[in-house]
Order: C-alpha cells, then sequence, then structure tokens
C-alpha cells in the first residue's frame, strides 16, 4: 500500500513535469522564496535518493544529501532519476538509524525504512503543494485534483461530501 501510494505520487510529480517547459522548470518564483519548481523537484528527489543510497549501511542522514544541480535543471534527467527511485524502492523493512548533522553529529535516533518511506511521501506532498502555487500562475498547466493535498485532506474532503 504505502509502495503503491508512492509510486502514484512519483507519477503526479512525472506528469507535471512531462508538461513543463525548461524556463517554467527554471524560473524563479518569488512566491517560493524565488525557489523554482526544479528545486523544489530536486528536493524531492534527493530525500529519496538519500534513503536508498544509505539502506544497506543502515545510517540514513538527509542532511548529507548529494545536491545535483543537473536534476533541478534537467526535466529529463530528474525524471530518470524518478525512474531509477521507483525500480530500488520496493525494499524490505528494516531497522535503521536516522542522523542529523553535517559536520557535527546532533542527533541519532532508531527508524525504520517503512517509517521513512512515510516521512518522504509526506515530505514529498508538502513540496509539491509549494510547487503548485508556482503552476497555478501558467492555467495552460494542468495539475491533478489532489496534487500537493494530503490523504489526510482528501479523506476529509470526501466525508464532507456525503
Amino acid at each position: 500500500m504505502l509502495i503503491a501510494s508512492i509510486k502514484e505520487n512519483f507519477n503526479e510529480i512525472i506528469s507535471l513535469l512531462s508538461n513543463l517547459e525548461s524556463h517554467q522548470y527554471t524560473v524563479c518564483h518569488q512566491e517560493l522564496s524565488n525557489a523554482t519548481i526544479g528545486e523544489h523537484t530536486r528536493h524531492i528527489i534527493e530525500m529519496y535518493q538519500s534513503l536508498l543510497k544509505n539502506y544497506e549501511n543502515g545510517n540514513i542522514n538527509y542532511d548529507k544529501r548529494e545536491r545535483n544541480l543537473s536534476i533541478q535543471t534537467d526535466i529529463e534527467y530528474a525524471i530518470n532519476c524518478i525512474n531509477e527511485i521507483l525500480s530500488g524502492i520496493d525494499k524490505p523493512n528494516k531497522e535503521l538509524i536516522l542522523e542529523q548533522g553535517l559536520e557535527k553529529l546532533k542527533y541519532s535516533i532508531s527508524t525504520n525504512y517503512e517509517r521513512e518511506l512515510l516521512y518522504n511521501l509526506e515530505h514529498s506532498i508538502h513540496h509539491q503543494a509549494l510547487i503548485k502555487v508556482a503552476v497555478l500562475k501558467h492555467p495552460s498547466i494542468q495539475l491533478c485534483e489532489n496534487f500537493g493535498v494530503a490523504k489526510s485532506t482528501i479523506e476529509y474532503r470526501n466525508q464532507c461530501v456525503q
């Protein structure tokens, strides 16, 4: 169920990216503190990449992600990175250590793979909500209705309709 939700979420992102032109992906938006859609997309991708890259050694530190500028400037490269994530994401749950800090380790706590997948999914949805703010400036770009909307909000809205 969790993996299916992540795949659905990434398919929404791929759909958006496939409908963007390069300048729309890389232009700075004042509403996003002068960030670009590409920068937010890179952040989403690199969080998952960090988790997958460090799955085997069991120590996850999102602060040490790569920050590959090609992801935020090249739409096709970003889509390829997403497809790589999707091809390697279905792993068994296992115990992990989550660390925070770059130079000096500030925190270290126990976690597990499924918990981190869920965190990354929720984190992705949060960044998609920000991306949506920028996309709404381009009426020609269509987003699915629930792009950037948390599952709990969707469920709540559905209950209100009934």
